[in-house]
């Protein structure tokens, strides 16, 4: 007995001098998809940041597969000692609902939520007359059937909130699924099919050369990268006070890590978050800085894990 305590006792003493160290050699940070996309251009500018206060190099690997699952099962597997983090996005809580792997994302050590990639619905201008929600979502309900739009991937973030729309609103609507966000904006621009749901950053410039309208903005809050483009909570319909769906970025680490080391990853990745020119970095790659603490960030795990399966459910979605 006296050796259990003599034990506890010790490990009590160690996490803090544990964090008081770390990191005291490189932190790998695993993206589970490819270079370029919001979750690596996070890693990448995050880690830069990160590797400066900590004089120790942050590696970012890319294992993209599996809607992030690849890179989250090697993640789960690592030891709990902050030297492996996941940059999940919550593609990975999609997932989880679709096609559920070994392991439950909503277990992983909670660290932050750092960056969101605002999504929209636009339309083409010239195939679409609707100037504004409203018009939009009657145009939809007046005609059941007729119209088809493209959301990235099946089973996408994109695809997730326009299905919250849908249903809320009661419209009919086919949805066809690309590979990737690029071609469902070039079918859109073409007017091959006038409706599309992605990512701000793949649409913008060709809002800006007035060959796509957008009608509403799918997070809870403007976006600073436009922000003359409304929220659906923002339209007035009674429907829609309550619907959005973030696509946001952010850190696990893997389940039972020690809460001292987890609470200094938190404080450090924060404290980052708060440089301004990190900021403006972000944006310019069409990313709006989107901070939430270990706590919050549970809880949104959790909550959009609820809010996807009810989605899922309701419209027959599942993994390609």
């Amino acid at each position: 007995m006296r050796k259990v305590l003599a034990g506890l006792v010790g490990l009590a003493v160690a996490f803090p001098l544990l964090a008081e160290d770390f990191p005291s050699r490189p932190v790998r940070v695993i993206v589970g998809f490819t270079p370029g996309g919001g979750a690596d251009t996070t890693a990448r500018m995050f880690g830069e940041r990160l590797a400066e206060l900590w004089k120790q190099p942050v590696l970012v690997e890319n294992r993209p597969g599996a809607g992030g699952s690849i890179a989250a099962d090697a993640v789960s597997k690592a030891p709990p000692d902050g030297y492996t983090l996941l940059l999940a996005s919550n593609t990975n809580v999609i997932s989880q609902v679709v096609n559920p792997p070994a392991f439950d994302i909503r277990n992983f050590t909670a660290i932050a939520l750092v960056t969101n990639a605002p999504m929209l619905i636009a339309v083409n201008t010239e195939k679409i007359s609707a100037k504004n929600l409203q018009e939009f979502s009657a145009m939809l309900r007046n005609a059941p059937g007729k119209y088809s739009y493209t959301a990235c991937n099946m089973a996408s973030t994109p695809h997730f909130a326009m299905e919250m729309y849908r249903h809320a609103m009661g419209i009919d609507a086919l949805h066809v699924p690309h590979k990737g966000c690029a071609p469902s904006v070039s079918d859109a621009v073409a007017g091959h099919i006038p409706i599309v749901i992605t990512v701000l950053p793949t649409v913008l410039p060709f809002i800006k050369q007035g060959k796509l309208r957008a009608i509403a903005l799918l997070d809870a809050e403007r976006t600073p990268s436009a922000p003359d483009i409304p929220t659906l909570r923002e339209s007035g319909i009674p429907e829609l006070k309550d619907v959005s769906l973030q696509s946001w970025n952010g850190y696990l680490a893997p389940p039972g890590m020690p809460g001292a080391i987890a609470q200094k990853l938190e404080a450090d990745i924060i404290r980052i978050a708060s440089n301004p020119d990190l900021k403006k970095r972000l944006s310019g790659a069409g990313l709006d800085m989107y901070v939430v603490d270990a706590k919050k960030t549970q809880a949104q795990l959790r909550s959009d894990y609820d809010n996807l399966a009810r989605t899922a459910k309701a419209a027959n979605i599942k993994a390609e």
